[in-house]
């Protein structure tokens, strides 16, 4: 899980984490887009996987997200996944200038018109009329045609049941959230997932569940200090939203949310760390030495998971970069298939 960079450098950041064991790149949106940085990694390492994880969906109409995603998906010779999000009202409304109402229905149609675009790609007739975007025209001038590569896997962001059960029901996969912890995974994302494969005459095993890991790995007791206070403040940032309160809640730790909350609002983000106790760590992440982390990741989430990220790397010393794609590389080798991003 990366960032984009400035375009020059994309490339060499894409040929590192190949040469490093990883099997792809997963990149958010942030201040520069994903689909760009995925392009230049694609083009200078087409042996990795890329994602958008994710990319904000409302701001481009399906059709350019879906050009997007079939221009990245033809250059990769079909290892692209596009990853869609809703971000969250006041990003939407006041940064980008579009429209947020009903954003899990208005997500859901807006998957089912990019799929559209996808067929229409491919010669079928553009015929989509949903709740929010009506999409009735694409003649061969302006269809970017068909690919030798099957239409790329649309995934998406949830949280919540509702959003959960709506992926299983339309979307190809589901971004699980990064404090989505094992117990959330069987006890809210599992289930609902399953409930809306079921209702659209699917499995959950249709839906690919990429969870992302916060690691905390080291062979010495000042690099275990040094991780957990890492983790101490990546699970406190997300540890501030409303809406991620129950996940925390659900795991036992009431009021987690509301504590970490006041002091965001003084600015203290050092106390805002601290609300993060050894017990949140322990079930919010994955404890380990560098010789057992593959173990581990494999025994916690070999039913839990399709894809692992990695989130802990992108923010790491060089060294322990590669060390982590050596352990991406081995969990990869020991499931049959391509599963540390």
């Amino acid at each position: 899980m990366t960032f984009p960079r400035p375009l020059p450098a994309v490339g060499a950041q894409a040929v590192t984490a190949r040469d490093a064991g990883y099997d792809g790149l997963l990149f958010t949106e942030g201040g520069r887009t994903p689909y760009l940085a995925a392009t230049a990694a694609t083009l200078a390492a087409p042996e990795l996987d890329i994602a958008t994880g994710v990319a904000v969906a409302f701001p481009r109409s399906p059709m350019v997200t879906a050009q997007l995603a079939w221009e990245l998906q033809e250059a990769s010779g079909g290892r692209f996944r596009l990853g869609l999000g809703t971000q969250v009202r006041t990003h939407v409304v006041r940064r980008y200038g579009v429209e947020f109402d009903h954003p899990g229905p208005r997500l859901r149609d807006y998957v089912l018109a990019v799929k559209a675009c996808f067929a229409g790609f491919r010669g079928e007739p553009l015929d989509h009329h949903g709740e929010f975007y009506e999409l009735t025209f694409l003649n061969a001038q302006w269809s970017p045609g068909p690919i030798d590569a099957p239409d790329p896997a649309v995934d998406i962001a949830a949280v919540n049941p509702w959003m959960l059960t709506m992926a299983g029901e339309v979307a190809d996969g589901v971004h699980i959230h990064p404090i989505g912890e094992p117990g959330y995974l069987r006890r809210t994302a599992l289930p609902s997932i399953a409930a809306g494969a079921q209702r659209a005459g699917r499995t959950i095993h249709d839906v690919a569940l990429i969870v992302p890991v916060t690691t905390i790995v080291g062979d010495t007791d000042a690099e275990i200090a040094a991780a957990r206070d890492r983790a101490r403040q990546t699970l406190s940032f997300y540890g501030s939203t409303p809406n991620y309160a129950f996940i925390w809640d659900d795991a036992g730790f009431e009021g987690t949310t509301e504590r970490i909350r006041v002091h965001q609002k003084a600015g203290d983000l050092a106390a805002m760390a601290a609300e993060i106790t050894d017990e949140h760590l322990a079930v919010f992440c994955t404890e380990a030495s560098w010789d057992h982390l593959a173990d581990l990741l494999i025994e916690t989430y070999t039913d839990l998971a399709t894809r692992l990220v990695l989130y802990n790397p992108a923010f790491e010393t060089p060294e322990r970069y590669e060390r982590y794609g050596a352990v991406a590389a081995d969990v990869s080798r020991r499931t049959g298939g391509r599963s540390g991003e």
